[in-house]
């Protein structure tokens, strides 16, 4: 009797744990974060193959890694419009790769956020998200010799949101620099021209990623110093492998030494120079130059947002890669064999990846963000605003444009904290002051005017 008792007892408290584990853990969600350097997807001329083939091979990719934070490097150049022959790709490229790609994986799940290419490169970084678990307020570009470094600015859909009026913050910073062994300096001028942009954005790093291929060869180089050593500690990113995971200690040379790096290597899939295709390097798994680095907010779980320790990892790369490419014996089990072959297929880079835990804000009270300025496309060849608006608003929402754009068409959004679009017009300026009706109730929004793509106005509207 007194063993059944005891028995009972033990199942009584492990349900009551099981319950409080369900409990707790329910009340977080996770974010799942991949970089991909994609090697002049939808570029023309074609290297690789039609955009339909690879729409596919990034379907299999995407469906399998499952991923809420999609940052693509290397992608063609996106043509603006139909006479625009100073890109690569073609005009609408971002929705065939959401229509045939990304929702095809996942019907409806997926958004992106708006490009820039301000350096005229033949390749640029494209972000996409989780519309049910994000939203996009703005983004803010940098571009340094040849190349665009833009961090975009998402925010977390609380479900807390509506009592709340808080919500969390996190930027993103998408990178390709200039590849080559004897590229060094360049490289190093374009993040520290990267990290100099944020600078001015902010008074230390808040809740940031900043991933991408950065073609760094070894710890100790301008690139890799800039952002995990620099002499303003305000602004240090850590790598995960190294911290907080402690998998590896500096100083690393992965180029000199790949076979202590083996689990980490992202270049090449591939080990022939023809096969598949005669793009990007071979020689198989030989480098490691795709970084995912994180802020010490994130590190140190300091704003509600906070990094799953060892989730860091090389999709598709089972550690066994040195050498060789991702399908060659012995067999790849670290992914199902069609998505391997997607990996060879699709580019010579491995996706590289991540997993933060997100906490509700329950309270409304969270640290103060960091932000100098609202995040929106700064075009460094312009000295002053297009338009603003005035700010509070009350039963008009005033607009204020320069003449330059007097006759432009733009579009005005107005999206709560939820994510919800409440206000949407599309406008001719031909005034310097133009007002919009405002049935918004009291609380605070988002504001983006866009015009021809370019995002002239990010900024947050309060409504009394």
């Amino acid at each position: 009797m007194n063993k059944l008792r005891l028995k009972t007892l033990l199942k009584l408290l492990l349900m009551i744990c099981m319950f409080q584990w369900e409990s707790t853990n329910a009340q977080t969600d996770t974010l799942r974060v991949m970089a991909y350097n994609v090697l002049g997807y939808g570029q023309y001329p074609l290297c690789q193959g039609a955009d339909a083939i690879y729409h596919a091979y990034l379907e299999a990719i995407v469906q399998y890694a499952n991923p809420d934070i999609i940052g693509l490097e290397k992608l063609g150049s996106i043509q603006t419009s139909p006479a625009d022959h100073n890109y690569s790709a073609a005009i609408g490229f971002p929705d065939s790769i959401l229509q045939y790609a990304l929702n095809a994986a996942y019907p409806g799940r997926y958004n992106y956020c708006l490009n820039t290419n301000y350096s005229a490169s033949n390749t640029e970084c494209l972000l996409f998200y989780d519309q049910h678990k994000l939203g996009e307020i703005g983004i803010t570009c940098t571009y340094v010799n040849t190349e665009d470094f833009d961090t975009y600015k998402l925010f977390y859909k609380d479900p807390n949101l509506a009592s709340t009026h808080d919500t969390t913050f996190l930027y993103v910073t998408l990178n390709h620099d200039i590849s080559g062994s004897g590229n060094e300096a360049l490289r190093g001028a374009q993040i520290a021209g990267e990290m100099a942009g944020i600078k001015n954005h902010f008074t230390h790093l808040a809740n940031m990623i900043n991933m991408g291929d950065f073609n760094v060869r070894n710890s100790s180089e301008q690139v890799y110093q800039t952002l995990s050593n620099p002499v303003d500690t305000n602004f240090r990113y850590f790598d995960p492998p190294f911290y907080p995971d402690a998998a590896f200690s500096y100083p690393a040379n992965w180029n000199g030494s790949p076979g202590v790096f083996t689990s980490c290597l992202t270049t090449s899939t591939r080990v022939s120079g023809t096969i598949p295709n005669s793009c990007g390097t071979n020689g198989g798994g030989k480098d490691w130059y795709d970084h995912v680095f994180l802020s010490p907010w994130i590190v140190n779980n300091a704003n509600y947002i906070s990094y799953i320790p060892h989730s860091f990892r090389v999709m598709g790369n089972d550690g066994h890669r040195l050498g060789i490419s991702v399908n060659d014996p012995p067999v790849n089990t670290s992914a199902p064999a069609p998505v391997v072959n997607a990996l060879f297929q699709m580019s010579n880079k491995y996706p590289v990846m991540v997993d933060l835990l997100v906490t509700p804000n329950t309270t409304g009270i969270s640290l103060v963000d960091p932000e100098i300025t609202s995040s929106a496309v700064i075009n460094q060849t312009s000295e002053k605003d297009l338009v603003t608006i005035t700010n509070p608003a009350d039963a008009q929402i005033i607009l204020h444009f320069t003449n330059t754009l007097f006759g432009h068409i733009v579009s005005f959004e107005c999206i709560d904290l939820l994510g919800r679009s409440q206000i949407h017009e599309t406008v001719t300026v031909n005034n310097e002051l133009m007002q919009l009706p405002c049935n918004l109730k009291p609380g605070i929004y988002f504001v983006k005017i866009v015009n021809n793509q370019k995002v002239l106005c990010n900024t947050i509207l309060t409504k009394y």
